[in-house]
């Protein structure tokens, strides 16, 4: 889309979007901190809205920023957003109260992979794009096929483990409500980044370029289910005298 002269367009992934993005869950993180103990869900949380503001910060700067290259902004916002379908799927076992054995250690030696990968690796993006409407860290072809699988793959059994595990909560006595109640949320929270990014590659194909910024983008709404909804729910609350 082009810009009239004289006026600031903001479009969906603009500069400043991605900035506002930054500062949002950055916020929430800090808030979480602040308002929560650092018990295994509080550290999950934590860790997963630092990983998702840290990549809207590298989109920020992936045209230069701080004194660091494109290459190394794209190499930290990828091994930011590659932390998060492991610590999703372990956020879930959490609310469901489920042990955290070798499906999440799976995921978590996948992503370790990954991490290694996005690091080190020469080579392993292939160019970086500054557009209008976000931008783009393009990652090797050959790579990024096992990336799309490695992360939608986890991001699709987190949902149907999460929806298994509701009926089985529904079905259990009333101290199981609150488990279930943050399951769901927890779905549904996957579900409003997934389905928004499927619906703009499917009116927009040109966009699939651009999946990572565009599901970022929407991930601020689920970093609100995280931490507005689901926390107040489950999480343990610190003490008042805390505080002071």
């Amino acid at each position: 889309m082009g810009r009239q002269r004289g006026s600031t367009q903001f479009n969906c992934f603009s500069p400043p979007v991605m900035l506002a993005t930054f500062i949002i869950e950055i916020v929430l993180a800090a808030y979480t901190l602040w308002r929560y103990k650092l018990d295994m869900l509080g550290r999950l949380v934590c860790t997963c809205l630092v990983a998702l503001a840290l990549f809207q910060l590298c989109e920020y700067n992936v045209c230069g920023g701080f004194g660091l290259r494109a290459e190394a902004w794209a190499r930290i916002g990828f091994v930011a957003i590659t932390l998060l379908p492991p610590l999703g799927l372990h956020i879930l076992h959490v609310l469901a109260g489920k042990p955290a054995r070798w499906l999440v250690g799976a995921a978590y030696a996948t992503m370790a992979a990954f991490l290694v990968y996005f690091s080190w690796v020469p080579g392993a993006f292939s160019g970086f794009a500054c557009t209008g409407n976000y931008d783009i860290f393009q990652v090797n072809t050959t790579a990024g096929g096992f990336y799309g699988a490695y992360y939608y793959g986890w991001l699709l059994v987190a949902i149907c483990l999460g929806v298994w595990w509701a009926d089985r909560l529904q079905a259990a006595k009333k101290p199981a409500r609150t488990r279930l109640l943050a399951v769901r949320a927890l779905i549904v929270g996957y579900l409003v980044f997934l389905v928004p990014t499927a619906l703009a590659n499917t009116v927009r194909p040109e966009t699939r370029r651009g999946i990572p910024s565009i599901m970022c983008g929407f991930a601020v709404l689920f970093a609100l289910i995280l931490v507005l909804y689901i926390m107040p729910k489950i999480g343990r609350r610190r003490a008042v005298d805390e505080h002071k």
